[in-house]
């Protein structure tokens, strides 16, 4: 799927497919392609990729057909720019809690390159645009996904005013920091944890915002949160799937040579 087909899927409640990637190997792209993702999860919060190598790794993607959406380092609208022109098919604002860092975020993936005052005038009103322009960034920008990260209970009270904003198109739960904002860290199985869970996914849905949640510790628990009203399937990461296969692998190989 391409950029648009993603937004409408999202925005419709039918599911799409990603995961997370860190690794920065030439190798990587086709590998990911193969597995039939629909848009890959690039992760620059957490992991040290500089501009040039970010360009490189979206460059790469989006020839192969699959749009790399960026998460930025934090929800500057600047940093939101800067994935963009490295070639990012979108991005994902990190651990947003306000309505108005969504505007802010809105206005540099959806509304680029407008900035300063003319910006801030059509976030406010849209019809402050001349129809041509208007018509011209909607062009432009209509096939940039934006997705924001929902990770703490401020976040979870403020949803409905987060997903009123026109240009959001998916909320994504970070669990760790979820399950730490919520007072039980790693607990993800606890049933205060599943409630917020499934408030998010209820809340977003209800706005016509896609919903998922980045999950990588089984699949039964994602096939019971997706069908729970979660229809952006964030599968795991690159080094979450390759240490487990690694470890499982090795595990045989000493049982079964017997130098357990």
């Amino acid at each position: 799927m391409n950029g648009r087909d993603i937004i409408k899927n999202l925005r419709e409640g039918r599911r799409v497919y990603s995961a997370a990637m860190v690794s920065t190997s030439p190798l990587w792209p086709n590998i990911v392609k193969a597995a039939g993702v629909d848009f890959v999860f690039v992760d620059t919060e957490h992991t040290p990729i500089d501009r040039n190598t970010l360009s490189w790794i979206c460059q790469t993607y989006a020839a192969l057909g699959v749009p790399p959406v960026v998460r930025i380092p934090c929800n500057d609208p600047f940093e939101a720019c800067k994935a963009l022109d490295a070639g990012a098919g979108g991005v994902i604002g990190p651990y947003v809690e306000t309505a108005d860092q969504v505007r802010g975020l809105v206005g540099a993936v959806k509304w680029r390159p407008l900035k300063g005052r003319r910006l801030d005038d059509a976030l406010r009103d849209v019809n402050t645009l001349e129809p041509e322009l208007r018509d011209y960034l909607e062009k432009r920008n209509g096939d940039k996904i934006l997705i924001t990260n929902i990770e703490s209970v401020p976040a979870i009270q403020n949803l409905h005013d987060i997903c009123s904003v026109p240009g959001l198109d998916a909320v994504l739960i970070g669990p760790h920091d979820l399950s730490c904002s919520l007072g039980i860290p790693e607990q993800y199985n606890h049933p205060r944890f599943d409630e917020a869970v499934r408030t998010i996914f209820r809340i977003a849905r209800e706005h016509k915002v896609g919903a998922g949640i980045h999950y990588w510790l089984g699949l039964e628990q994602e096939v019971t949160w997706s069908k729970a009203g979660g229809n952006l399937v964030m599968h795991s990461s690159d080094v979450a799937a390759f240490g487990r296969t690694l470890k499982t692998e090795i595990e045989q190989l000493r049982k079964t040579l017997g130098d357990q």
